[in-house]
């Protein structure tokens, strides 16, 4: 076999198992279930769902924790070629707290860019 053949095999290999890369995830959707309004603090929040990925004050004193989680298929994981795809899925949650109190949580999922479309920008409202 040839220099340039196993150049060739070798760089197809190599794409083809960096889809198998595996980042850890959340999982938002049991996580949410974890997490009572009215009872739950934000030390709990933080030891279910760690670090939020955006935090927002409210005009009314609240404070909101936005979590987002992308879900990508095996050949959207692909390097370089994954983007091509179809779009990537997205769910979000978002807990607010009255003081150190979880005052509401909400969950939804969706497809990537309607998060974008309804407010312009995900997390504000």
């Amino acid at each position: 076999m040839s220099v340039a053949k196993r150049v060739i095999l070798f760089c197809l290999g190599m794409i083809l198992l960096s889809g198998c890369v595996h980042e850890p995830v959340r999982h938002l959707a049991s996580d949410a279930s974890l997490i009572s309004p009215g009872t739950s603090t934000k030390t709990e929040v933080l030891t279910y769902l760690g670090d939020p990925d955006e935090r927002q004050q409210t005009d009314a004193g609240s404070e909101r924790w936005f979590y987002y989680e992308e879900y990508l298929s095996p050949v959207q994981r692909t390097f370089y070629v994954g983007r091509w795809f179809s779009p990537k899925s997205v769910s979000r949650i978002i807990v607010t707290f009255d003081g150190e109190t979880v005052s509401d949580i909400q969950y939804s999922a969706s497809e990537s860019g309607e998060f974008e479309q309804d407010s312009g920008k995900p997390g504000e409202e």
